[in-house]
């Protein structure tokens, strides 16, 4: 019997720590490529890690065709374990993610269930001037160089992975274009509405979605703070990750 979404969201979440519960959403990639940000937060707070549903092997129900489907899933989870003050920390299609859910809950009045929001190299909306590149027509060299200011730490020979990381790498794949394939029309109009300090952060070499489509972005919510980190693509958590903590934690202490 196919999972339900509600369930397939509970079923993978890495959770450890105490304090203030901290959010952290994964992008295209999978739950390596926030693994850093967990591990900066998991001594001085509560912090969880989901896989999302569909990636990892894991299994993804035929009904959840959206990003803003499972924001919303998320949000109810937050709500039954009667969170506050959450912090959400998203990168790429993550940030996406976590962008929704701060929307979702200034829509709804829940008040003081968001208590901060962290975009990094975020996606989904359409910028004209700086498109995002089309990641899924390109091969593992290509993805790397536009992903990564040092391509060569980014790149991994596709021949040199075994049958189950190439099983796992098609299924994130899939999930990726199932989920977040289209852009929402509806989606910066949303953006408009986030009530919650939200910190939009940007590799200043990502070519996936570059600097000017992150200000862009940041211009869509209001009174959101724009920092790039230099020498860092998209996943400046991984390429920079003491400079993009110690954007984080200025963020996060000056609220």
């Amino acid at each position: 019997m196919m999972v339900s979404i509600h369930d397939a969201v509970r079923a993978n979440i890495t959770e450890v720590g105490s304090g203030r519960p901290v959010l952290v959403l994964h992008g295209g990639g999978g739950p390596f490529t926030v693994a850093p940000i967990s591990h900066h937060f998991e001594a001085s707070a509560h912090t969880l890690t989901p896989t999302h549903p569909g990636w990892s092997g894991t299994p993804r129900p035929d009904d959840l065709r959206s990003v803003r489907t499972l924001a919303s899933e998320y949000v109810a989870l937050l709500q039954e374990r009667q969170f506050s003050d959450v912090v959400i920390i998203g990168s790429s299609i993550g940030g996406w993610i976590a962008a929704e859910i701060a929307a979702a809950a200034a829509e709804n009045d829940l008040d003081g269930l968001v208590g901060a929001l962290v975009v990094i190299d975020g996606t989904g909306i359409d910028v004209p001037e700086a498109p995002a590149a089309d990641f899924a027509a390109l091969n593992a060299r290509q993805r790397a160089e536009v992903a990564w200011h040092n391509a060569d730490l980014g790149y991994r020979d596709p021949a040199s992975m075994s049958d189950a990381e190439r099983a796992v790498l098609a299924s994130n794949a899939q999930a990726m274009a199932v989920i977040a394939g289209a852009q929402d029309p509806t989606f910066p109009a949303r953006l408009g509405r986030i009530a919650a300090p939200t910190l939009v952060l940007w590799g200043a070499s990502d070519r996936v979605v570059t600097p000017a489509y992150g200000r862009a972005f940041a211009r869509l919510v209001p009174g959101a703070q724009f920092v790039e980190i230099p020498e860092a693509g998209h996943l400046p958590q991984l390429e920079q990750p003491t400079a993009t903590f110690a954007a984080i934690d200025r963020f996060l202490d000056g609220l």
